[in-house]
């Protein structure tokens, strides 16, 4: 009965090589995973720990409208639905209100939106556009910049590793870095209207009251959908009119 047994190693170049290459695939997989994830985990944190906790919300976390209410402006929803799969177009975003029920009156058809902070400048603004790949959208217009009401913005926004301020499909990106305090700037014509950041929120797809207008002066509302490169939450960001 043998008591040793001699198995031979197969140390050639060639299986060398196939085993480099191997771990060189897990490690750069495990980095592609590392570089897709996490900018959603790490919006996660901070929208948990910072803009939930420390900045005022313009909803209550008890105020919920009603399941007549949410259906009507987002459809029935979850994160698995596919009923808003296309958020290039506009009408998605409210498929029971489509602008097309809404005529616009409004002698202006667009203006032109900047935030420093965020090195957008002179963004194109469709007032009741559809598109948002070609602009952003002044959805459902009752009032324009500059007069009292809501004007509600919508963007796009994706991965970090993709924004391109010049391109409308990632343009509200980096929208959750914004503060209270810092200025948006609406170009009317010749007329510019800067708007002061005071709050910022993260809500749920049914939480419209947001997007309700508003009387006693005249508010900026920007959204996009959040955690980055999905569309589960809303992030909005409330401004007010700087009188100056």
């Amino acid at each position: 009965m043998a008591v040793y047994r001699y198995v031979k190693k197969n140390n050639s170049p060639k299986r060398k090589a196939l085993n480099y290459f191997s771990y060189a695939s897990l490690v750069v997989g495990a980095l592609l995973l590392f570089w897709s994830f996490y900018p959603i985990a790490s919006f996660e944190l901070y929208s948990r720990f910072f803009i939930k906790n420390y900045i005022s919300t313009p909803v209550a976390s008890s105020q919920v409208p009603s399941l007549g209410d949410a259906s009507s402006v987002l459809g029935v929803f979850n994160k698995f639905s596919n009923n808003l799969r296309d958020y290039t177009q506009a009408s998605l975003w409210f498929p029971d209100k489509p602008q097309a029920s809404n005529t616009n009156t409004f002698s202006v058809k667009e203006y032109t939106l900047s935030i420093p902070k965020l090195n957008i400048k002179d963004a194109k603004v469709s007032v009741g556009g559809e598109d948002l790949t070609k602009s952003l959208v002044h959805y459902l217009p009752t009032s324009l910049p500059g007069e009292y009401g809501n004007v509600a913005i919508f963007g796009h926004s994706t991965l970090p590793q993709l924004y391109n301020p010049k391109d409308y499909k990632t343009i509200f990106t980096y929208l959750p870095s914004l503060e209270k305090g810092d200025f948006i700037l609406i170009n009317v014509g010749d007329v510019e209207y800067q708007y002061e950041v005071f709050a910022v929120s993260v809500v749920k797809p049914d939480q419209v009251s947001v997007l309700n207008p508003d009387k006693d002066g005249s508010y900026l509302t920007l959204v996009t959908c959040v955690p980055p490169g999905t569309f589960w939450m809303r992030l909005v960001i409330k401004a007010r009119l700087k009188l100056l």
